[in-house]
């Protein structure tokens, strides 16, 4: 009925954890959102602990079914069932839990307390619905398997889906197809040719978001990576930076697949009672298979954040010099979306490197070598006192191939003191006929990097304390002590969202 709905774990008491219970949103666009009251507060027995993650699945009637987990007092992770009381609704504003609830329990063999987040579920070839819990064995993570025909009563599916040693509880379990040959999404119980199937799972001991590209078999119901190596919870992050608990929807209307992430803060307990509240949510992505590569996906920021672009200002071919920052005289750097290509001078100079220069992971902005690192510093304040960097990083890896990594060093992102601070970042490929193209969404305090159309991502939680409204500035910095580089940039302001709760009293 023309509404996106985002239910979200909340403690509507305090800015710390606990009380769990699931806010609710709506918007038209994805952008511009409305609170609506709580959909579900813990209740009953079957969530006395909290009304934990769940998933949303749209039946062909129409009717909708929500899966989520509960709490007990015991601390027993138990599934249920809750669907719209009202569905002619638009806003969805109340929610009826299943009388008969709990609809699946842990199963013998697994900790009760490692038993969480249903996922959508998907129609298998037999006419009956699946779907994917996440729990472990020992220190093996894996996604069970159920399935149903009518959504209050299931069957344990022989086998698991997937199961990956050493990588502990699998948490917020995601599982969907991507077309191998178009940038439409998929509903997520479509297989068959010029299908794949990502595997995604958080990995509750990293606190990070991993995922793998594979082969789905509907009749054994078993996913195989196409690349062991990279594997979930070993290879690829769904986001490399502060970021986790991400989920994605099928946008039946637009055709998109789209992906939700949670950035959760880095600072104390204590600011974040003093400040009242406690992380947000991501800019929605459009996920997509990267058929240049055949080897990831693609995140790039749905198309509905590009209404809140104000006025935009072009640089062409700003020439960067090695060891040098420049300015980039733009009004305000709070509220920004800015896209970039960098090409370096001298075709010469990637031959020269020394192997000896190899770098596996992102080191600081600081750290120099023949080629890098270069980007941008944004929520910088004029003495660079306080910044960000995101910048590429190029190096010969002793097999002579290049690497290229993308990093964010928040190590100087504020002069607070109790903030978490690290470099983060992983490697991007870059083709041979592809520039270094980076984007940007830089909103006071969270700055969203896509590198190379989206092949990998960023997310930073920052707290400047110099670098806000007007004192932030945005530079182009070359810490490269063997080449120039030149870069050319479109950077719009933004426009705020205006979140702000729904007016039920003018219905």
């Amino acid at each position: 009925m023309g509404w996106y709905h985002l239910f979200y774990q909340y403690n509507p008491d305090s800015a710390v954890w606990g009380n769990i219970t699931w806010g609710h949103a709506v918007s038209r666009d994805l952008i511009h959102w409305f609170y609506l009251p709580l959909a579900m507060v813990p209740d009953r027995w079957f969530d006395a602990g909290g009304v934990w993650t769940g998933s949303a699945t749209l039946l062909p009637d129409g009717r909708i079914v929500m899966l989520y987990t509960g709490d007990t007092e015991e601390s027993i992770q138990i599934q249920n069932l809750a669907y719209p009381a009202n569905l002619s609704d638009p806003l969805l504003l109340e929610w009826v839990k299943y009388p008969d609830n709990p609809v699946i329990v842990p199963p013998a063999g697994i900790d009760p307390e490692e038993f969480r987040d249903p996922t959508t579920a998907w129609i298998g070839p037999n006419g009956t619905w699946r779907l994917l819990i996440g729990t472990k064995v020992n220190d093996t993570g894996m996604a069970l398997i159920y399935e149903t025909t009518n959504f209050t009563t299931y069957e344990a599916a022989p086998g698991v889906l997937h199961a990956v040693n050493g990588t502990g509880m699998w948490e917020c379990v995601d599982f969907y197809p991507v077309s191998t040959n178009s940038s439409e999404g998929l509903e997520t119980s479509v297989v068959g040719p010029g299908v794949k199937h990502v595997l995604k799972a958080s990995l509750d001991d990293l606190k990070m978001d991993y995922y793998a590209i594979g082969t789905y078999d509907p009749v054994s119901d078993t996913w195989t990576p196409d690349d062991p190596e990279a594997d979930v919870g070993i290879g690829l992050l769904v986001d490399y930076g502060r970021y986790y608990a991400s989920k994605t929807f099928f946008d039946q209307n637009t055709g998109r697949r789209i992906l939700w992430g949670w950035i959760n803060e880095t600072d104390t307990d204590y600011d974040d009672l003093a400040k009242g509240w406690a992380s947000v949510q991501t800019i929605p992505r459009v996920v997509t298979f990267d058929n240049k590569t055949g080897s990831n996906i693609l995140e790039w920021p749905v198309e509905e954040v590009e209404k809140l672009r104000l006025n935009r200002t072009k640089f062409d071919d700003v020439l960067v010099e090695a060891g040098s920052v420049v300015a980039l005289n733009i009004s305000s750097a709070m509220q920004l979306d800015i896209s970039v290509e960098f090409e370096i001078e001298g075709s010469d100079a990637l031959e020269a490197l020394e192997e000896s220069e190899a770098i596996i992971e992102c080191a600081t902005a600081q750290n120099r070598s023949t080629l890098g690192p270069f980007g941008l510093l944004v929520l910088a304040d004029e003495s660079l006192s306080e910044l960000t960097p995101i910048y590429f990083h190029i190096a010969k890896s002793t097999n002579g191939s290049l690497t290229t990594l993308f990093c964010a060093d928040e190590t100087r992102s504020t002069k607070a003191s109790e903030v978490f601070k690290k470099v983060y970042g992983g490697p991007v490929p870059v083709l041979d006929d592809e520039k270094f193209t980076m984007r940007l969404l830089v909103d006071h305090s969270i700055i969203e990097s896509f590198a190379q159309g989206g092949r990998t991502v960023i997310t930073s939680r920052v707290y400047p304390t110099e670098a806000i409204y007007g004192a932030a500035k945005l530079f182009l910095f070359n810490n490269a002590t063997g080449v120039n580089v030149t870069a050319s940039l479109e950077i719009w302001q933004m426009n705020s969202a205006f979140i702000h709760p729904f007016p039920l009293d003018e219905m």
